[in-house]
C-alpha cells in the first residue's frame, strides 16, 4: 500500500515516474509479480496505472464499469491471490461514475435501461438502494462510496479463495474512491 500511496501522490503532482514501458518487456515475458490487484472501473478517465504511476506487471487490474464483484471478476482475483501471491486487493471507485449515477437513476426513478445495461445496474443495486435509505445530500457520492464498501465485503466475506486468504491474514482488502478533479485516492474503510 505504501507503494500505491506514494504514486498517487506522484500523480496528483504531475510526477509521473513510469514512462519506459520498454525497460521491463523482456522480464514481464517471463512472468509477473504484480504488487496489487485493482478492481476498477473501466472509465476511461481512470487508468489504474497511472493512478498509481506503476509500471506494466505491478498491478493485476480487473476493470468493469462501476467496478463491481461479479464472478468472471472474482475468478481473476482467485488466480492472482492463488497463483500469483497478490498481497493487496484494491476496490477503486471515482467520482462521477456514470454507472453508479445511472444506477442511482433507475432506484430514484423506477426506470429500466435499454439493452445489457440493466446487468450493469442490476449488480449495483444492492449497494444503491442502501446508499438511498440514508437520504444522502449527494445520492451518487454516496452510492460511489457504498459501492466501494459492498465489494470490499463480498470479496472478503463471500465463499472464495480472495475470503480464505482474506480470513488467514494473506491478503488485505482497501477501499479507495479517486477524485477525477484532482486526481487523488482518498481511503475507504468498511
Amino acid at each position: 500500500m505504501n507503494e500505491l500511496v506514494a504514486g498517487n501522490t506522484r500523480h496528483v503532482r504531475g510526477v509521473q515516474t513510469c514512462t519506459d514501458f520498454l525497460a521491463n518487456r523482456a522480464a514481464l515475458a517471463k512472468g509477473q509479480h504484480p504488487l496489487a490487484i485493482v478492481l476498477a472501473c473501466a472509465d476511461s478517465r481512470v487508468a489504474p496505472e497511472y493512478v498509481f504511476d506503476q509500471a506494466p506487471g505491478r498491478l493485476f487490474t480487473v476493470r468493469v464499469a462501476g467496478n463491481f464483484v461479479d464472478v468472471e471478476g472474482l475468478a481473476s482475483m482467485e488466480y492472482a491471490v492463488d497463483h500469483l501471491g497478490v498481497p493487496v486487493i484494491v476496490v477503486l471507485g471515482h467520482s462521477s461514475c456514470g454507472a453508479l449515477t445511472a444506477a442511482v437513476g433507475v432506484e430514484q426513478n423506477h426506470t429500466a435501461l435499454p439493452g445489457h445495461l440493466s446487468a450493469l445496474t442490476d449488480q449495483l443495486s444492492i449497494p444503491v438502494r442502501a446508499a438511498l435509505a440514508g437520504n444522502p445530500a449527494d445520492p451518487v457520492a454516496a452510492a460511489i462510496r457504498q459501492n466501494v464498501v459492498y465489494s470490499m465485503e463480498r470479496l472478503a466475506n463471500g465463499p472464495s479463495i480472495v475470503a480464505t486468504a482474506v480470513a488467514a491474514g494473506k491478503v488485505k482488502i482497501v477501499g479507495g474512491i479517486y477524485d477525477l478533479s484532482t486526481g487523488g485516492v482518498a481511503l475507504v474503510s468498511r
